[in-house]
Order: C-alpha cells, then sequence, then structure tokens
C-alpha cells in the first residue's frame, strides 16, 4: 500500500496530488478525495482566522497509524494526506485526504474511517480568533467524539 503524509504551510494542488496517489495505486479502481476548508461561522461570532499547529513528527506518525488500521478494515491501495499548518481564513483549503482502492466501498468506508479519526486522535492544535477581537484554542467536540464511536468496537480498543 502507498501512502503519503506531509504537513505543510503551503496549498496543495488537488489534480497533482490525485494524479500522484493513481499511479502509485496501481491497478486501483477508485478514488475518494475529501478537501476539508475553513468555516466563516461555527458560532454566533464570524470567525476572522485560525492558526493551526501540530507536533512535527509525532502527528505524521499518528496519522499513519490511523491509516494502518483502515488497511486493516479495508482493501485500500493507498492513501494521501496533505494537512496544512499555519493561519488560515475562511474557505481557505485545510485538509487533503485521499483513498484508492480496487472497489468504491472501500475507498468511500476508509475516506470516512480515516477522516473521522485524523478529526479527532491527530495532533494538532487550532486557536480561533473572532471578529469581535476574541480569541481561544478550540477544545476537543463531543460531536465529532460521537461521529467516532461508529467505528469502534466493543473489543477492538
Amino acid at each position: 500500500m502507498h501512502v503519503h503524509i506531509v504537513i505543510q504551510e503551503e496549498l496543495f494542488d488537488l489534480k497533482k496530488e490525485s494524479d500522484a496517489l493513481i499511479k502509485a495505486s496501481g491497478d486501483a479502481g477508485a478514488l475518494v478525495l475529501f478537501q476539508g476548508m475553513v468555516r466563516e461561522f461555527d458560532q454566533a461570532v464570524q470567525l476572522e482566522k485560525m492558526m493551526l499547529e501540530h507536533f512535527p513528527g509525532v502527528t505524521e506518525k499518528e496519522i499513519t497509524r490511523i491509516i494502518l488500521k483502515a488497511k486493516q478494515k479495508w482493501d485500500i491501495a493507498g492513501c494521501r494526506v496533505i494537512h496544512r499548518v499555519g493561519a488560515f481564513y475562511a474557505d481557505d483549503p485545510i485538509v487533503l485526504l485521499m483513498v484508492t482502492a480496487k472497489h468504491r466501498l472501500h475507498a468511500f468506508l476508509a475516506a470516512e474511517y480515516i477522516m473521522d479519526y485524523l478529526k479527532t486522535e491527530a495532533p494538532f492544535w487550532k486557536k480561533e480568533f473572532l471578529q469581535d477581537g476574541e480569541n481561544y484554542w478550540v477544545a476537543a467536540k463531543k460531536s465529532d467524539q460521537e461521529i467516532l464511536a461508529r467505528w469502534q468496537e466493543p473489543d477492538s480498543e
């Protein structure tokens, strides 16, 4: 299985990244691609900007662990994760997740699984700056944990 993980400040190129993953994946018949973007509103006051930090080396290892867990569940051929860090504004692309597999169901399910775990377990720290001058570090959301619970099996964790 081909795995490629990059944490960077620069914008990614969807076409270039998907072409590279398809080429590295052999005879995969499906590509699922997810791009996450910064939301302007997550509460009553509009977002001015967001800062995202990571733990170099540790973040990449954790994302790799998540991908390998997905590989145990589904027959995926490749996975590419590009996560940006730094300062972001509304609608800025922040994460690119791509999964290839021989069959679409494996690619879809693995992509959902990886994204749910990436959102809750990968070590990133997010600070939001609102247009009213308030700023704060964003805590883990209960709703993300509830979504993650669908993947957890009683004897697997």
